[in-house]
């Protein structure tokens, strides 16, 4: 019986689990990171990833916590790992034409591809290979999969299943409560051999059955994993310039599922009358990240209220007017927001401000200090990104 994975969303939950998980942020999580016990047995691993995701606790939170209590030597996988999810994002806001790709082909091959049959039974978990049936049973149940799993997962879908590899990266998309649209597709397109042109990830039953402690003795996987191809993609374009904003501008803050911690991107000085925070469902791609995301908004919309000392609305629906309405009530004419990565949202931040300027009323994003300080070292691999870090950390003084 696989046990459904509990998140309680609000940041105190977040920073609860973080607390918890700090002391063993060091050799404890460097000799057991890659163990995957199965659902009811979390290892090594701290489970943080949906409060990241969604930033009820921040990158930062993180990384000060860790780097409090062991030295960055002795917590380097984790704080890696940390790293890691902050470069996927840098190299896609500087891609942004990777994301667009990868939608029209996921779209393309849910039109096209004929083999509905071997696509079925790999979503339900009925393809007969020990291991992956199971994740792929777990991930639909508890919309959680150990990061080592999910590996072996989309290396089986691509080379053993010869499954489109958009189409499992969908299928994560659709259940993961952590689902992210950089985190999520470069990892994928890594397995694949298109992140790091021709560098594939091979699951084997070797690694599978010592990984998960024999769980698991897979048959009939791929020898090998032929790097998939395609079209050159552009080079790393800067970062977008935002327009300037000013902490002492009358405004409505609007608060996105993207980042729930403005309280660490908009000072209590800022000149803030209301706060409205989206929580449309149309804006994530799965159930179990829709029911995180819920619950989290009331978790912010309280917080905000208390912090700010202001009116905290919950928007069920992306709505010009029912925004524009909101900035009236409030008697500004600025709405500002932090802003948001290559996504959904931020596709709907890109049409909101066109519609907002029609009415009078200006968009402003800002970008958090720790995204401006790291996403332009995102600009080659990541091994270029790592030799960046120790001279921050170093000093203290995380952005």
């Amino acid at each position: 019986m696989i046990v459904p994975s509990t998140f309680a969303a609000t940041r105190r939950d977040g920073l609860t689990r973080l607390a918890e998980f700090l002391p063993h942020a060091g050799s404890a999580y460097a000799s057991g990171r890659n163990m995957d016990h199965g659902p009811d047995h979390p290892g090594a691993v701290s489970r943080l990833s949906p409060y990241v995701r969604h930033r009820l606790v921040t990158e930062r939170d993180i990384v000060a916590g860790v780097m409090a209590r062991h030295h960055s030597d002795a917590a380097e996988k984790f704080l890696q790992e940390v790293f890691w999810r902050t470069y996927w994002k840098g190299w896609l806001e500087m891609r942004p034409a990777v994301w667009s790709r990868f939608v029209e082909e996921r779209d393309r091959q849910r039109d096209t591809f004929g083999d509905t049959a071997a696509l079925t039974a790999a979503e339900n978990g009925t393809t007969g290979i020990d291991g992956f049936d199971d994740w792929a049973r777990e991930l639909v149940e508890t919309g959680y999969l150990h990061n080592h799993a999910r590996m072996w997962f989309a290396s089986i879908w691509i080379f053993t299943l010869r499954l489109p590899w958009a189409l499992g990266a969908d299928f994560f998309l659709r259940h993961l409560v952590d689902a992210d649209a950089a985190s999520n597709t470069l990892s994928w397109r890594w397995v694949a051999g298109l992140q790091t042109v021709g560098k594939t990830y091979l699951a084997t039953a070797d690694n599978i059955t010592r990984f998960t402690n024999g769980r698991f003795k897979p048959k009939g996987l791929a020898k090998e994993a032929i790097a998939l191809t395609e079209p050159a993609i552009e080079a790393a374009a800067p970062l977008p310039e935002l327009l300037p904003y000013d902490a002492e501008t009358p405004a409505l803050l609007l608060i996105t599922h993207e980042d729930l911690n403005p309280e660490t991107v908009f000072p209590t000085s800022c000149a803030l009358k209301a706060a409205t925070l989206l929580a449309d469902p149309d804006l994530l791609w799965g159930d179990a990240a829709r029911r995180f995301a819920k619950a989290a908004a009331t978790d912010t919309a309280s917080r905000v209220a208390s912090q700010y000392k202001c009116k905290a609305d919950i928007l069920e629906k992306l709505d010009v007017d029912a925004l524009a309405a909101a900035a009236r009530a409030a008697r500004v004419k600025t709405i500002v927001t932090a802003t948001a990565p290559v996504g959904p949202v931020a596709d709907a931040l890109a049409r909101l401000g066109p519609a907002l300027a029609e009415q009078g009323l200006h968009l402003r994003q800002v970008r958090r200090a720790w995204d401006s300080q790291f996403w332009p070292f995102a600009n080659k691999g990541y091994f270029a990104f790592k030799e960046r870090l120790p001279a921050i950390l170093a000093n203290g003084r995380l952005p």
